[in-house]
């Protein structure tokens, strides 16, 4: 990989972040940046998404199952709502998602992923991605 200037590193990780979590919550959270939170929008815009996941190691799905298991784990509800939604358009099933979480519940304990669970279902819930079915 070539080395990138800053603004080429930016302007990458503005497009991947776009691609990844859609022009409308890229918007929203541009429009919300302050004087105070700029700095870390263009830390998260830099090197989040132009630096980590523009990274050709691993495909975006790859990085969707990761993410929303360190998520899960870390029982980040908001950032894990985002990064299902993320899942999604990175070409992630309703089913890979359960199986993630299901991961999550071995490795990072019950409660972590039951509360992810419900953050997910209610995600997939916007998305035509299957209905969520009763148990049997």
């Amino acid at each position: 990989m070539m080395p990138m200037t800053d603004a080429e590193r930016a302007a990458q990780g503005m497009k991947i972040r776009r691609e990844v979590l859609g022009d409308e919550h890229v918007d929203r959270a541009i429009a919300g940046t302050t004087e105070f939170t700029a700095p870390l929008q263009d830390l998260i815009t830099r090197y989040a998404w132009g630096e980590i996941w523009s990274r050709p190691g691993l495909s975006r799905t790859e990085r969707s199952i990761i993410t929303l298991s360190v998520l899960a784990t870390l029982r980040q509800d908001e950032e894990l709502a985002m990064h299902v939604r993320a899942a999604v358009r990175n070409g992630l099933t309703e089913a890979q998602i359960q199986e993630v979480l299901l991961q999550v519940a071995i490795y990072a304990g019950v409660p972590a992923a039951r509360r992810a669970f419900g953050i997910a279902q209610s995600v997939l819930a916007e998305f035509d991605v299957g209905p969520a079915r009763p148990a049997p």
